[in-house]
């Protein structure tokens, strides 16, 4: 009894013992299990964190060069279009701001994804800035050319328009000359058709209480002035009426002039200024010598002196001479 009571008693510490290893073995187990899972874990976060790295860096290097590439191909496109410049410019400033966005993006894992599509809509949106900048290079060479083409027209246009020009002036010049020509032959024509005179003579007259006239020389004595001339031939003027005014000159220069007695006013041809005559003779001129003959009987005593006579014709002068009263 006893020696069973041993045996049990030495029995029950190695069951214990078995219970307690098997316990023991089976944390084991389950502790190296856990801590395989928890280093395939680590694991799979190390390869998650390498490939992130990597990604970010392949993302950085692809948006490195996709902006310096962009920034360049913009800055080649510039050229003398201050507009189309002003425009590049402000494309670049906006790829640099993306890039900067961007590159924030990188710096956190969790935004790759967010990042590679801001990469990819940059590149879409600069494909589109090349397209819109290529297009507008097309329109300003073609309005380029239109303006050569059109400045081309308008070279032609100015040389036709400045030979026309010339042409013109040659053509004012020519008539100019010509009207020159004309005036000078017509001016020709009418000192060639003034009807000269000759034999101009004044004479003193006194007229008496029984009507008889008689010459006298002093002033103080003479009541009118006989004023006598005779034309000369002239072929080139046409048979006709012809006029002559007569001027007479005081000694002190006054032209005497009476318009109840027939004075007025000509126009000297020759220098365009007016003068005053005294009288005028009308003829029936026939292309020869005719003696003419009238009379200045103003009513009022005469100056002594030195008197000047002048005939015109046609405005022209035509004769002179002089007499003196004393």
């Amino acid at each position: 009894m006893n020696h069973q009571s041993e045996q049990t008693v030495t029995t029950s510490p190695n069951r214990n013992r078995i219970a307690i290893a098997a316990v023991l073995g089976i944390i084991m187990v389950f502790a190296i299990g856990f801590l395989a899972y928890s280093n395939v874990q680590k694991s799979h976060q190390l390869e998650q964190a390498y490939s992130d790295v990597n990604e970010s860096h392949t993302l950085q290097a692809e948006l490195e060069t996709s902006v310096n590439q962009s920034i360049a191909e913009l800055e080649s496109l510039k050229g003398e279009n201050a507009e189309m410049n002003a425009l590049i410019e402000a494309q670049q400033e906006e790829l640099e701001a993306k890039r900067g966005e961007i590159a924030n993006l990188l710096k956190d894992s969790k935004k790759l994804a967010q990042a590679r599509k801001e990469i990819a809509g940059m590149k879409s949106k600069m494909e589109g800035y090349l397209a819109q900048i290529e297009e507008m290079k097309a329109q300003n060479a073609e309005l380029t050319a239109n303006n050569e083409q059109l400045s081309t027209e308008k070279q032609e246009l100015f040389g036709s328009l400045q030979n026309k020009v010339m042409e013109n002036s040659q053509l004012e010049e020519a008539k100019a000359i010509l009207v020159s020509q004309n005036t000078e032959l017509s001016h020709a024509v009418e000192v060639g058709s003034v009807v000269k005179v000759k034999d101009l003579k004044v004479e003193g007259l006194k007229v008496r209480s029984n009507g008889k006239v008689k010459g006298k020389s002093t002033a103080k004595k003479v009541d009118q002035l006989k004023i006598c001339f005779t034309t000369l031939t002239n072929d080139v003027v046409k048979p006709g009426t012809e006029d002559f005014y007569v001027r007479i000159v005081n000694p002190l220069g006054e032209t005497m002039a009476m318009e109840d007695l027939g004075s007025g006013v000509i126009v000297n041809e020759k220098t365009g200024e007016e003068v005053r005559f005294t009288q005028y003779a009308q003829t029936d001129y026939n292309n020869d010598e005719q003696h003419l003959c009238l009379t200045w009987n103003p009513d009022m005593p005469f100056d002594t002196g030195k008197y000047l006579v002048e005939v015109y014709n046609k405005g022209y002068l035509a004769g002179t001479g002089s007499f003196q009263l004393k």
